[in-house]
This record gives structure tokens, sequence and C-alpha cells, in this order.
């Protein structure tokens, strides 16, 4: 009997699930389910193939060749660079890679970014403390707003809040996207906030902190720090870190994995090195560097002095080397006398861009000369790619399966694999160059990097690094935007869409 009824019930399931299925196509208030793709005519015996695993989640699934918006389709294309030592902006046409317009702006122009919209282009007038407005329909500029230090701006995934990275007042501050208005500052438990990236998510900004070598992760909806990754403890032995570096902000205020107690959870800036002492304030005392770190022929920096006697002008950067607007260096680095770091044994972070998975942020490090490799989720050190001297900025292949660095001490682009997590390509600049920031074309044909020593544009085709073009520019060309690019919404910088 219990047999039967067994039976019987699996009758009635059976049968339930027929009718359901007849009655998907028709049935109920609800939408349509779109039919799937046709069979293949080849499938054998007309069985329907198995289910496919569902593809891995990409990020950048958005930002393909032709997915331009329609915020933006009517909009020339243009690149628009920021000339940091003669305080101008200049406009090339990227058909004919001649340069149409110049206009000046504020104090040190740092980056072009696309507001979160995609209507508006912002200028980063550092010294000049003002966000000045193009229209990207005409190229022109528009009547600046008075911002203070934005050394560069970046969107809240929501388009709700602009973020701006207060480098030299280690502040990042959340603003009205559109006035620009302050809403809130949050101190940063670091010095020389300068770039970043989101997760997967959209929860969580992870920032690089140039002058004391650390990243930063930032919870934006509670405006808290969730973790500080300490990139100058961590070592590189064979391209593998020993340590992760990351401490956790607890509940308490204290921090995990060694790290010092500190109010609301922020780590304390200017705790002691090995091999050297350091200054509450982060700074090295009395012009002093950490054990090891003066090269042959290198001058060291502190406070804005060099120890061979010579002086280091405040908001100057030396040949070779990085000094902070104030005039003091980064704690414990030398300037070389080339572009890059070379000599310098500590960290200085800068360009971060997420894996097209979602898992990895990716690094770059200017004076380790190549790529840190974090974990999204617990923001750990998994590994470090060497690339090239001065890794300086990252951008993702349209295809989502590779990752240009721009090595601006050597004048080289490494192309990494995400897939192997390695260079399988570097690309060099006949007679050298700096290669700084920059973005893709629209098709992904074209890399366009700003020579920051050189008063000049780089333009590299993307399918063999052959150097294009050449295009002089204003003094030390910066952060610039090409414009437009495919993606629904601009997180800023010169071009993190999604």
């Amino acid at each position: 009997m219990r047999r039967l009824e067994d039976g019987r019930g699996r009758l009635r399931a059976g049968t339930a699930l027929v009718i359901a299925l007849a009655c998907v196509p028709g049935c109920g208030s609800g939408p349509a389910v779109p039919a799937g793709p046709a069979e293949p005519a080849g499938s054998p015996h007309g069985r329907i193939p198995a289910r496919a695993e569902p593809k891995t989640p990409d990020v950048y699934a958005h930002d393909r060749p032709g997915m331009l918006s329609p915020a933006v389709r009517d909009f020339p294309p243009r690149v628009y660079v920021p000339n940091s030592e003669s305080d101008t902006v200049s406009v090339i046409d990227p058909r004919t890679y001649r340069v149409i317009r110049e206009f000046p702006v504020h104090g040190r122009p740092q980056h072009v970014v696309p507001s979160w919209d995609l209507k508006t282009l912002w200028v980063n007038n550092n010294d000049g403390n003002t966000l000045t407005p193009i229209d990207p329909k005409t190229g022109r500029p528009g009547r600046s707003i008075p911002v203070d230090d934005p050394y560069n701006l970046y969107f809240t995934p929501d388009g709700r809040t602009a973020l701006v990275m207060a480098e030299r007042n280690n502040r990042l501050d959340f603003r009205n996207p559109r006035t620009m208005r302050l809403r809130y500052s949050l101190p940063m438990p670091c010095r020389g906030v300068n770039h970043g990236d989101f997760t997967a998510d959209e929860t969580v900004f992870l920032a690089s902190c140039e002058f004391s070598g650390q990243l930063v992760a930032v919870d934006v909806a509670a405006r808290k720090v969730r973790a500080v990754v300490d990139l100058t403890q961590t070592k590189v032995p064979h391209g593998h870190p020993d340590t992760d570096g990351v401490r956790h902000a607890t509940a308490d205020g204290h921090t995990t994995s060694g790290g010092h107690a500190t109010v609301g959870g922020h780590a304390r800036v200017g705790h002691a090195r090995p091999g050297g002492h350091v200054m509450p304030d982060g700074r090295v005392p009395g012009g002093q560097v950490r054990t090891g770190e003066h090269a042959p022929g290198e001058h060291a920096v502190s406070g804005g002095h060099a120890m061979s006697g010579g002086h280091v002008r405040a908001g100057h950067v030396m040949p070779g080397g990085h000094v902070m607007p104030d005039g003091q260096a980064p704690v414990g680095h030398v300037a070389s006398r080339g572009h890059g770091m070379a000599g310098v044994r500590g960290s200085m972070p800068q360009d971060v861009k997420l894996s097209p998975d979602g898992t990895t942020f990716y690094v770059a490090d200017m004076s380790r000369n190549g790529v840190w490799l974090v974990g999204a989720k617990d923001f750990r050190v998994r590994r470090f790619v060497r690339t090239g001297e001065g890794a300086h900025g990252l951008y993702v292949s349209r295809d989502s399966k590779l990752l240009y660095v721009s090595n601006r001490g050597e004048g080289s682009v490494s192309v990494i694999s995400f897939a192997r997590h390695e260079p399988v390509a570097t690309w060099r600049i006949p007679g050298g160059g700096s290669p700084d920031m920059g973005g893709l074309s629209a098709d992904g044909r074209r890399l366009w990097l700003s020579g920051r020593y050189d008063g000049v544009v780089y333009v590299l085709d993307t399918a063999d690094g052959r150097l294009i073009r050449k295009i002089p520019v204003g003094a030390g060309p910066h952060g610039l935007a090409v414009y437009p690019q495919p993606g629904r919404y601009s997180l800023g910088h010169t071009g993190i869409f999604r």
C-alpha cells in the first residue's frame, strides 16, 4: 500500500511539473521568461545539451567596446591632459593626434575625472584648491568650485557621494557629487592618500597611501576605517610575501595582527619601523634614513631638505624622487637619480584596480617596482608580482583578460595576465620615457599615457605595444582622461567604470 501511495505521489508530482512547464510561456501575471538559445544543429540525436555552469561575474562586463551609455554617445572623442607644472589642460583629438585646445586652470592640476553620471569632467587642481568642470560636449571649462586639497576624486557606486582624496591633509572628504559641498571629513590613519577602487559588492573602498606605504579599507556607508595594510612591513622574497601586513579595526578601537591600539579603530601613523626612528607625525627626525636605504650616489631627503646640503622646494618633485606638497619626503625614502625610485626599499603604493572576478585588488608600488595582490574580502596580501621600475598606473583591457601596468621609472608597460597572475609581455618606449597615468580608447585598441617628466603623451597599440605617437603637451602631464568610454557610471579617477 505504501508503495502504491509513493507511486501516486510521484505521478501527482510529475503531472504538476508538466502543467507548470506548459504554463511558463503564458500563465500568470508576471513577465514572460525569455526563451533560451536554440540548440545547435550539430547536437546528437536532438538531445538538450547539459546546462552550462554559471560564468564567473565580471565587474567590467559593461566596459566592452561599443557599450557607450546614451549619456555620452554624442560626445566627441577627446583626450584631456592636465599639465601639473604649467597649470593648463591640453585637449587632444585622438583621430588626428593633435592638440586642438589648451586652457589655463588653477594651481597644479593632477587628474581629469569623469563624474558618476558621465556628464561632466572634473579637473583636480591640487594646489589651487578648486575643481574645474569641463563640458564633454564642447570640451570647454566652466566656473571652478572651491574644494580643499583635491588631489584625486572618486564616487560611491550609488552616485550619492563624491570622495575627494585630500592627499596633503590626510583626509577622505565626503561631498555632494554635484555641488561638491562638504558633508563629512574622515581623517586617514596614513599619509598621502591618493588612489583607490571599490570591492565588487560596492561597500568598501580600498585606498592607497603613498607617503606612509599603507592601504586603508574604508566602509563608505558607515564612514569608518575597517582595516589598514602596512606594505612597508611586508617582505617579498621570490615574489611571495611572508607576512600579510594587515591590521583590522575592532569595536574597542584596537587593531589585530600586531597593530597598535588606536582611537576609533584607526592605525597610528608614525610608529617606529625596524632600523630607524619615526617622529609622531611620521617624519624621519633630523634627516635620518633607515638603515640600508641610502644608496650610493643618491640624496636622502627629510622635511624638504637634501642631506647633501641641497634643498627641496616645498611641493616640488625631485628628479626621480617624490616630495610631499609640504616639502616632506615619504618616510624613509630616498630620491634616485632616475625617474623611478631606484634604491628605495620602502613602499609607495599608487594606483589600485579590482580584478575582473572581484576577488583581488592589484596595487602598483612605485618603490617596490611591481604590483601587490591583496584579497578583496580579508585585505590580506597574497603575493607580489614584479613588473618594472616605478610601477604606477593600472588599466584593465576591454576583454578583462589583461592588466596594463605603466612603469614610470624605466619607460615601459608590463602586461599582466589575470588568469596567470604574471606578466606575459613588456612594451618598452623607444628612447625611454616616463609613462604615468592614462586610459584606454573606447575600442580598447589604444593605450594613452602621460609622460610625466617628458612633457608628452604616449599612444601605444594594445595589439603589440608599438608606440604609435608621442604628442607634445604642457609641463608635467599627469592623470589624463580618454573620453568618452564604455560603462554605465563612473567611480572616478581617470576612468573606472562599471
